[in-house]
């Protein structure tokens, strides 16, 4: 059996500082890249572990973040938590990470549990029922209890911190501009209600781009579609309602996406000749789905990672003067599939 090793036995045996050492481990590039392969390869022999009791009691910290998430069902929530994780490791940071079920009382039960000095630190996308109650109390008092909080995806002007957001109206605008590039005349949406911001902000780049090309916007082919009622029943019933279908549909994501897919082959309808379908994710719905989901990609991975550093910086921030919020605001691409293109490649 190999014998437990610390960092200090890492140092003695290369003949350098433990500091050293530890930037090696991290794959700091202060360090040479031999050195780095030497001590990463002697640690990994060694099955070298961090102490992290150790480095909770120097630091007084509790090298853990909070992480609350409103669903586990859409797959950009996990690629944000792979961002969040990539460095929060890098850092010695755990993740806690609780769900909120789109419930403002969850979340808020989640909020008042790390408070309790579980956490050094919160990243919050909030819930659908704290947006629709406006009621941000819960993250006011976890900063009064000095614990600082950056949002994703989901945030609030009311609350003063950090945020990293999709810019949700420019990407609604270029999904409506994709479907016309391919030809369809007759554009709806299917989103959420207004007091998701997320998706109202993608309903308002929507209505920005059918203005723009057509003078107004066919308030007929908008589906504000309410969760407490089964999805496939209200989408099949605003088809159905129409006189005539719409030759394009954005959705506000993949799985209201896929629902149309679904109905559309119910009805025996041409995907993408007869109704072209752009989602958003870009996860593996739209990936698997028949046909294949165009879709809005949001870079889940990449909001993680900006917001676990928002965050760490400001666990680390010292000093009676708090620097200003930063605001990031990411912006969206389109993956083109078979379910919106009409030029012919993917046939």
């Amino acid at each position: 059996m190999k014998k437990k090793i610390t960092l200090k036995d890492i140092a003695n045996e290369f003949e350098v500082s433990v500091s050293t050492v530890s930037r090696a481990l991290k794959d700091s590039h202060e360090i040479s890249e031999e050195v780095r392969e030497r001590i990463q390869a002697f640690a990994k022999y060694y099955n070298y572990k961090p102490n992290t009791f150790a480095l909770k009691f120097r630091n007084k910290k509790t090298m853990v973040l909070g992480v609350i998430i409103p669903e586990i069902v859409h797959h950009f929530f996990s690629e944000v938590i792979e961002g969040i994780e990539k460095i929060a490791n890098k850092n010695d940071y755990n993740l806690m990470i609780c769900l909120s079920n789109e419930s403002y009382e969850k979340e808020k039960l989640n909020v008042e549990m790390m408070a309790e000095g579980q956490v050094d630190g919160v990243l919050v996308s909030i819930a659908k029922g704290t947006l629709k109650r406006a009621d941000y109390q819960h993250f006011k008092s976890l900063q009064n209890d000095g614990i600082p909080i950056v949002f994703f995806d989901r945030a609030t002007d009311q609350i003063d911190c950090d945020s990293v957001v999709v810019d949700d109206y420019d990407a609604g605008y270029h999904a409506a501009m994709h479907l016309y590039n391919q030809g369809c005349e007759r554009i709806g949406i299917i989103g959420t209600p207004d007091f998701v911001n997320v998706g109202a902000l993608r309903m308002a780049g929507y209505r920005k781009a059918l203005t723009e090309l057509q003078g107004t916007v066919p308030e007929e082919l908008i589906l504000e579609v309410d969760e407490s009622i089964d999805l496939e029943q209200q989408v099949s019933e605003y088809l159905d309602n129409l006189t005539q279908w719409p030759d394009g549909i954005v959705a506000v994501n993949e799985i209201y996406a896929a629902v149309v897919i679904q109905l559309a082959k119910k009805h025996r309808v041409d995907i993408p000749k007869d109704l072209a379908i752009i989602g958003f994710t870009n996860g593996l719905i739209s990936r698997f789905s028949s046909p294949q989901l165009s879709t809005v990609v949001q870079y889940g991975t990449k909001i993680g990672e900006q917001a676990a550093e928002l965050i760490l910086h400001r666990i680390a921030e010292t000093g009676p003067v708090r620097l200003r919020n930063r605001n990031i605001v990411i912006k969206t691409t389109i993956q083109v599939r078979e379910s919106s293109d009409r030029s012919g490649r993917f046939s």
